[in-house]
């Protein structure tokens, strides 16, 4: 079994598509309308063979939650992998340049990985993340995740 896609509400989808256009090599669908119900729709595919589903529709309500600083139960972030620390490294940069917030990052984490956190146009959470093998850590004992 596979996991097919994710869906996220939005009111600016055209902006969300070209987000995980430029920067994470989302290649979209045509979009869907559904003009009954003013509903439309893209599907993003990945290089992972994941994909994104990014949907707007009027009268769905904003998300109440805090999902800058504080943590919810539920879906809380979507993660993209890359090969290499530097191409970690390398989006961090492109983002903070083009004005992104970096929450966190890029740093290794205990749990076996090099990452940074940062937030998509609508606010919601993503990493952009590398295995790393503790092997080339010899004297760093793992580094603490500093989130939780």
């Amino acid at each position: 079994m596979t996991l097919e896609h994710i869906a996220i509400w939005t009111g600016n989808l055209e902006e969300l598509k070209d987000y995980y256009v430029k920067y994470f090599d989302g290649l979209p669908d045509e979009k869907y309308t559904n003009e009954t119900n003013q509903f439309h729709s893209y599907f993003l595919s990945f290089k992972s063979g994941a994909r994104l589903e990014i949907m707007s529709m009027p009268g769905i309500p904003d998300n109440k939650n805090d999902r800058v600083v504080t943590q919810h139960k539920g879906i809380i972030h979507l993660a993209f992998g890359v090969d290499t620390i530097q191409e970690v490294e390398e989006k961090a940069k492109q983002l903070r340049a083009d004005g992104f917030t970096i929450l966190s990052g890029p740093r290794k984490t205990g749990d076996g990985y090099y990452e940074f956190e940062t937030l998509d146009p609508d606010d919601n959470r993503l990493e952009v993340t590398c295995p790393y093998p503790l092997s080339n850590y010899p004297h760093d004992n793992r580094a603490t995740d500093k989130r939780i």
